[in-house]
């Protein structure tokens, strides 16, 4: 069973600007909850204990805020004989722990750079789920995504990736994920329509076991890219863990995909969450 996941929300949302200079682009709402916390109880549903999220050196840090109890809010419910909203303003039940890590924005920037960050500070030498903050996938009468991925791995050391389906004539905007066999080939990164290896999408949705998680470490750590230079992309160490044997499963999800990261994807998730 997998009991621990790692969720990246550090960053300045700079494609979200001028609303991310005071809103956390994780934190922007989509019905009456925040962008990231769709991530967060679905990974619950899964079974996830301790979470770990990696946020930026921002004080104060709303995505903390928002995921402890806040005992003002609960007096004032209780004073105004408002109890029946306690459990709305409880974010968290009490068996789950949200564990924070700093990443300092002006250092190493891409998306492999937090998850080593968290590995190496807590020691993690099990699989985990890494799922990313500013999107999510939508199916509330469903298997989650976390559910999903659990279930393709069917043996101990696999890991898997979520696979999206889209319209094939939208496959230029995104990394397509190559499999074979329901395992991961690779990921072709916008690739022209006549050489799209598939319709199914990667939107950064993993198990990772544990030799992956240490060839992302390595990668970091091994390697020193100027701010100019690349990201430090985790689809390299996952090209790499494949090449030398590793097993990437593809998942298949019956949910809708919703990205927060743009205007037009946050509205529209906004109408699909609310029913319009």
């Amino acid at each position: 069973m997998i009991t621990k996941a790692i969720i990246p929300v550090a960053g300045w949302g700079t494609r979200r600007l001028p609303i991310t200079k005071i809103i956390e682009k994780s934190m922007l709402p989509v019905g009456n909850r925040p962008l990231v916390d769709y991530s967060v109880q679905d990974l619950i549903k899964a079974g996830v204990k301790d979470i770990y999220m990696v946020i930026s050196n921002v004080e104060p840090c709303q995505v903390q805020e928002f995921y402890k109890d806040n005992l003002a809010l609960n007096q004032y419910l209780i004073e105004r004989g408002k109890e029946d909203r306690l459990k709305l303003a409880k974010t968290l039940p009490d068996d789950v722990t949200i564990h924070y890590t700093v990443q300092d924005p002006s250092g190493k920037y891409g998306t492999a750079v937090p998850i080593a960050m968290v590995v190496e500070e807590y020691s993690i030498d099990e699989p985990v789920l890494v799922f990313m903050g500013d999107d999510f996938i939508w199916n509330p009468k469903g298997e989650s995504a976390a559910e999903a991925l659990i279930k393709s791995v069917k043996e101990p050391g696999d890991s898997a990736i979520l696979g999206v389906e889209i319209d094939k004539s939208k496959v230029e905007k995104y990394g397509v994920l190559s499999a074979k066999d329901g395992k991961l080939v690779g990921v072709v990164e916008k690739p022209k329509l006549e050489e799209a290896p598939s319709n199914l999408i990667n939107v950064s949705k993993y198990v990772m076991a544990p030799e992956l998680l240490q060839k992302i470490v390595d990668y970091v750590n091994e390697h020193d890219f100027g701010p100019k230079d690349q990201e430090y992309m985790v689809t390299d160490p996952i090209d790499d863990y494949i090449k030398h044997g590793g097993v990437m499963r593809v998942a298949p999800t019956s949910g809708e995909y919703l990205d927060g990261g743009s205007v037009e994807g946050w509205l529209h998730a906004n109408n699909v969450v609310c029913g319009k």
